[in-house]
């Protein structure tokens, strides 16, 4: 589970010895490893083991009974972000399993109010989320590539390619700023021009090649997220795309595609409970309710 060397990668110099003489092995830290990506067939995705270190930092205490919940470590808290405990006892029915905010169970509800939600409730509130969102971004593939700024591939091309196209211009450009500097300064240096028309010249110079800078940076973050963005939605399509006859939850599918599960406070303002849940998908974050209500009645947002 946590080895790299199942994602296809060979990892020189996890171990070392103080000397010849010495019989002890020794472990390095992960950033003095060597890491050749790609050598032998992987047998783990990058994603799912990337998703299984998240799962793995996670510590999942079990309970007195021994019963466990697939959302210990996965449903939190909406108002002070922390985990919700799962609840449960030998003489409990599955309906009275439940999870309670940390918080205000260990500092008291002055701190953070009272968040307490039955496990039952919980799975089939999330179960029937999963299945109106993959339904909705399954059939309304290029609606959703839209919604989340992510645009068709040709366009998004075309766009990366001029970004780039600018980023290769301001790099020659500072290229040729530092060659004109240098011929500045040598004919400064040999009386060919004056102090003063150097100055000039070598600020103009140096604040242009600052601009580039600048404009290099950005266009760099601008290419790095579109890409990152449209990838994310690509592999998050892919997700949705195994799971089209869902009908139940199981931990497995759970944790592929979803981050987080955020419980709110009830509202009893209306003469009965009213429960908010946020979940927040694995690559795409929270997906809003006017977005997943768009695409569940065919429009294009």
């Amino acid at each position: 589970m946590e080895r790299p060397e199942y994602q296809g990668h060979t990892v020189n110099f996890k171990t070392y010895k103080q000397s010849y003489k010495s019989k002890k092995t020794c472990y390095n830290p992960e950033e003095k490893w060597l890491v050749f990506e790609n050598t032998h067939e992987a047998i783990i995705d990058a994603d799912t083991w990337a998703r299984v270190q998240e799962l793995r930092k996670n510590k999942r205490r079990p309970t007195r009974t021994g019963k466990t919940n697939m959302f210990s470590s996965i449903v939190r808290c909406a108002d002070c972000g922390e985990k919700l405990y799962y609840c449960t006892s030998k003489n409990f029915e599955a309906r009275q399993d439940h999870f309670v905010c940390s918080t205000s169970r260990l500092k008291g509800k002055e701190v953070c109010s009272t968040h307490f939600i039955r496990a039952i409730v919980l799975e089939q509130g999330v179960l029937a989320h999963m299945r109106m969102t993959i339904a909705c971004v399954a059939n309304h593939e290029e609606q959703f590539r839209k919604a989340m700024g992510a645009k068709q591939k040709a366009e998004a091309k075309r766009e990366l390619a001029a970004k780039r196209r600018q980023l290769t211009q301001a790099e020659r450009r500072i290229e040729e700023l530092d060659r004109l500097f240098k011929r500045i300064y040598e004919d400064n240096a040999n009386g060919k021009l004056s102090d003063s028309r150097f100055q000039m010249l070598s600020d103009d110079y140096e604040q242009e090649q600052e601009g580039l800078r600048e404009k290099l940076l950005r266009l760099n973050e601008e290419i790095t997220k579109q890409e990152e963005q449209a990838e994310n939605i690509d592999r998050f399509i892919g997700k949705v795309r195994k799971y089209l006859d869902l009908d139940e939850l199981t931990p497995a599918i759970l944790n592929d595609m979803v981050k987080a599960v955020y419980v709110h406070a009830p509202d009893k303002s209306k003469g009965y409970r009213e429960q908010q849940i946020d979940i927040s998908y694995d690559l795409v974050g929270i997906l809003p309710a006017s977005l997943l209500n768009d695409l569940q009645n065919g429009e294009t947002a």
